[in-house]
């Protein structure tokens, strides 16, 4: 929330600088994110009054205007506005003034004729659109009171004004208002606020000659008040009023709804205003929406209702949602000449799913969400229709309608002074707890060390013994409270497996260069069902807030995919990147996913760069096998892993494969499919992805060292001559089980395919290492076991040695 420092300064009186106040306020409790004026950077802007203006000889859509800006002579300045008129009070840019974009502003002719400055519309100051007066989007800014020429500009506009960003934690919805602000910046430094609450003077017809109101069921609308002002004229808003919105970030339109803003921002409370002439009846009923019932909105966009809507009707037909948007055919317009005021509190639930339903979101479907003081209400609404007579010169009728309402009544919370000091680990005595709870503005009587606390409604937030804990120890200020350790004896905190397990895979891939990203876990149902380790069902959100965040994630490749081709995109190339997350796979026929930790890699570019004594090297399938493979060697698995040829849409046929561990695929590796590559425009790039839940409840080998050996190792280099579909895993495999118990390694170090070989044939040459631990081999020994692994893979494979 937007929070105007001179605003604020109006309730509480604050005794700080507005850098001061945004340290304190965050390390009390509420977030402040930052300060920023409107007019930061701008400079020699004032008040001009234009006196005279005459067209441009050469150019028809410019006017030679001569303007008052508080000096001996009138400036003359040529202005392009099609709404400059003679008699007006607007900004001007002397030269040498700097307005937004930091663009300079110089005297020169604009077709022949001297322009000595410039006159300016808001959104030239750094007024966003959404911001600055709709009625001034073509044109300058009209103030519509007189001020002293030559005045500061930023200032009239409100512009040098700190504005605090304060982020609002959902529990704490008492400060989405000015009120509730207040009291939190009071109660940081001891000021109670100072609120000048006026009287609204009823001199209007009753409210009963002009309408009646009913609530259908009185839990979709706890609370439901109306008023009537009567005679309104609508117009621009006054000046003070219009700085109060656009420093709060929203847009002015006309006197009667600012004024429902400027309350909503002021007490929390949203407000809505009816064209009484447009509404069709004088009967209000709120109810549930009839399935399809339709509904133009002050969009102007058209909505088919559900009956999960709660609208507000003339008794027939809706017109508005409540607590989320009126009715286009009820709008306040210039011809509105009766208002009718609705301040309410609507059920949370169905005002969020309305707002997320119809893509509605506003700043009063928020509160609503959150909550709002249920002791605001009527103040809120009376406080609303006095301004609107004041400001529209007319006339509130008398009496308020009231179709249902909740009682006012403060919580009360009893605690121990020994609890408090108990749970915070102080020796706080009873005046510093009364004096800190009543800087809070709660009631607090005291009886032998009990306090019956009365906390009021503004802080809905606050019903039990931790609340009060909690308030206490954020304005005593936690930099206070002892650093003590507990007395009692309690568990040494330690990882989990699973959790050593994780931190030590991070370990090993930044160890081995790859860089961690984290990626969403919701995704579209096409990235999903990509790259899965086993066939699931999909899990959908509900209210997808947009169509690349409406599925879970099924893989952890699809999100590597995204972030390689992001940087591609951006001019980098050479990747690394790994991600450890879950993914949620769903079994048919379950309502909720499954939650399984997975870790997964994406490489691309070059491994090592092009330098005077050494060539570029890319990344390939085998650099990215031996990552995986230094990854799995870490957890000792007692079975080996294999890796086997796959075949699927999303991989290159002939770089990729399944890794599997007995009969389960654990993990998938291989090169994206030049196709998918081309689709996502990235270069060659090679993926991995492991189940480490699968991997962690495989069965492990112990760690033990051996000693180092005593006796020679013996040699024995093996060429065979097989068919190329026969894979060199199967023939180590083979190697292995024929090798007898001597065979200490098995290393292939050739593969050779071509013209000395027959078509559909390759050899593979290996290195055979033979060792005895407890004495020398002898040749007859090496040579039987050499001779059956010659007939195991003649047999086997058909293989000829060569």
């Amino acid at each position: 929330m937007d929070v105007s420092y001179d605003w604020l300064k109006e309730l509480v009186d604050v005794p700080v600088s507005p850098e001061e106040l945004m340290d304190k306020v965050s390390r009390t409790g509420i977030e402040v994110d930052s300060v920023h004026r409107l007019g930061d950077g701008l400079k020699k802007i004032v008040i001009g009054h234009v006196e005279s203006v005459k067209p441009h000889p050469d150019a028809d859509h410019l006017r030679i205007t001569m303007v008052d800006t508080g000096e001996d002579e009138l400036r003359q300045i040529v202005c392009g506005a099609p709404n400059v008129a003679a008699g007006q009070t607007v900004i001007v840019a002397l030269p040498g003034a700097r307005i937004g974009d930091n663009v300079k502003i110089k005297r020169g002719k604009m077709r022949g004729v001297v322009s000595d400055g410039m006159l300016c519309a808001l959104q030239e100051l750094g007024f966003s659109n959404d911001l600055a007066p709709k009625a001034y989007d073509d044109g300058i800014y009209v103030f519509d009171e007189a001020l002293k020429p030559g005045s500061d500009a930023l200032a009239a506009l409100g512009m040098e004004d700190a504005v605090l960003d304060f982020e609002i934690t959902p529990n704490r919805a008492d400060a989405l208002g000015m009120r509730g602000v207040a009291w939190e910046v009071g109660a940081t430094y001891g000021n109670k606020p100072h609120f000048n609450d006026q009287p609204v003077v009823e001199t209007g017809k009753p409210i009963a000659d002009y309408l009646s109101a009913k609530v259908a069921d009185p839990n979709d609308a706890p609370a439901y008040q109306m008023r009537v002002v009567d005679n309104i004229t609508i117009k621009d808003s006054p000046l003070w009023l219009q700085r109060r919105l656009w420093n709060a970030g929203v847009r002015p339109i006309n006197n009667i709804v600012d004024v429902t803003n400027l309350i909503m921002l002021g007490y929390g409370q949203p407000l809505h205003a009816f064209d009484y002439a447009q509404l069709g009846s004088k009967e209000i009923l709120v109810r549930r929406a009839q399935a399809g019932e339709p509904l133009t909105t002050l969009d102007g966009n058209k909505h088919e209702l559900t009956t999960e809507d709660i609208v507000i009707t003339n008794g027939e037909k809706p017109v508005a949602l409540a607590g989320v948007m009126g009715g286009l055919d009820s709008e306040i317009t210039a011809k509105t000449q009766t208002v009718v005021i609705e301040s309410a509190m609507f059920a949370p639930t169905p005002i969020r799913k309305t707002a997320l339903r119809y893509n509605l979101r506003s700043q009063a479907s928020a509160r609503f969400e959150k909550g709002v003081d249920v002791g605001s209400i009527n103040l809120a609404l009376d406080e609303a229709a006095r301004l609107m007579a004041e400001l529209g010169d007319g006339e509130v009728a008398t009496g308020t309608i009231s179709a249902s309402q909740v009682p006012a009544d403060p919580e009360e919370v009893d605690i121990s002074l020994d609890r408090i000091n108990h749970v915070l680990g102080t020796q706080l005595d009873e005046a510093t707890v009364t004096a800190l709870l009543d800087r809070l503005g709660f009631g607090v009587t005291v009886a032998d060390g009990l306090f019956a606390v009365s906390v009021p409604t503004r802080r809905w937030d606050i019903h039990i013994e931790a609340d009060l804990i909690e308030e206490i120890a954020r304005l005593y200020g936690y930099d206070n409270l002892p650093s003590t350790l507990p007395t009692t004896t309690m568990t040494v905190g330690e990882f989990t497996p699973m959790q050593a397990r994780r931190k030590r895979s991070r370990k090993l891939l930044e160890g081995l260069g790859l860089t961690q990203i984290i990626s969403y876990s919701l995704t579209t149902a096409d990235k999903a069902n990509a790259f899965q380790l086993e066939p699931s069902e999909e899990t959908h959100v509900a209210w997808a807030m947009t169509a690349d965040h409406e599925t879970l994630r099924r893989n952890l490749v699809s999100g590597l995919v995204d972030a390689v081709a992001y940087n591609v995109a951006r001019k980098q190339t050479d990747l690394a990147l790994y991600e450890q997350g879950r993914i949620f796979p769903r079994i048919a026929g379950h309502t909720r996913p499954a939650e399984k930790e997975y870790i997964a890699g994406a490489l691309t570019g070059n491994v090592i760069q092009k330098s005077w004594h050494q060539a570029a090297k890319p990344v390939d399938f085998y650099y990215v096998k031996g990552i995986v493979e230094t990854l799995l060697a870490d957890f000792r698995l007692e079975q080996p892993v294999q890796y086997v040829p796959t075949k699927r849409p999303d991989l290159h046929p002939g770089q990729s494969a399944q890794i599997m561990l007995g009969d389960e695929v654990v993990g998938l590796i291989g090169r994206l499919h030049p196709r998918f590559e081309q689709d996502q425009s990235i270069p060659e790039t090679y993926i991995f992805e492991l189940n480490l839940e699968a991997l962690m409840l495989a069965d492990r080998s112990e760690m033990t060292a051996t000693p180092a050996p005593k006796f020679p190792s013996v040699t024995r280099d093996i060429a065979v001559q097989v068919a190329t579909t026969v894979a060199n895993a199967e023939i180590e495999a083979i190697i292995a089980a024929n090798g007898g118990k001597f065979l200490r390694d098995t290393r292939l170090f050739d593969v050779y395919s071509g013209v000395k070989v027959a078509p559909g044939q390759k050899s593979l040459a290996y290195t055979l290492t033979y060792r005895r631990d407890d004495q020398t081999l002898t040749e007859d020994e090496v040579n039987n076991a050499f001779a059956k692994i010659v007939a195991a893979l003649e047999t086997q494979v058909g293989a000829q040695i060569r």
